[in-house]
């Protein structure tokens, strides 16, 4: 073998090496997006009308799992009901105690997304 193509080689193994790692990951469902677990959103509903409502715009979800996922850790808060909409990238947040903003902000980072903005409605 010349020199060259054994260089060619030890190029193509450190280039493959990592994204058959990364696929492997992946098609385990080990991946924290889109060949991962698959999220179950319980429904939740709370009674009364919100103290507060939030629009968050999200970005990085790419699939049905992106968007269960966020709504699941969102609807994990006490006194919080939300519903994200993937076409749109948002999430409508109802509060209904004294939930803050910075929780919602935080719950949806801890997901590997990022909140672009959060305003109320």
């Amino acid at each position: 073998m010349k020199t060259q193509d054994i260089i060619i080689v030890i190029v193509l193994l450190i280039i493959l090496i990592p994204a058959i790692k990364s696929t492997v990951t992946h098609m385990k469902g080990e991946g924290s997006c889109c060949g991962g677990p698959k999220e179950k959103v319980p429904k939740k509903k709370i009674a009364g009308k919100p103290n507060r409502v939030y629009l968050v715009k999200i970005e990085g979800m790419h699939c049905n799992n992106c968007k269960n996922r966020v709504e699941k850790h969102l609807n994990e808060i006490e006194d919080v009901v939300s519903k994200v909409d993937l076409a749109k990238n948002t999430a409508k947040v109802s509060v209904y105690g004294d939930t803050p903003e910075s929780l919602i902000r935080e719950t949806i980072e801890k997901q590997d997304f990022v909140v672009v903005d959060c305003s109320q409605v």
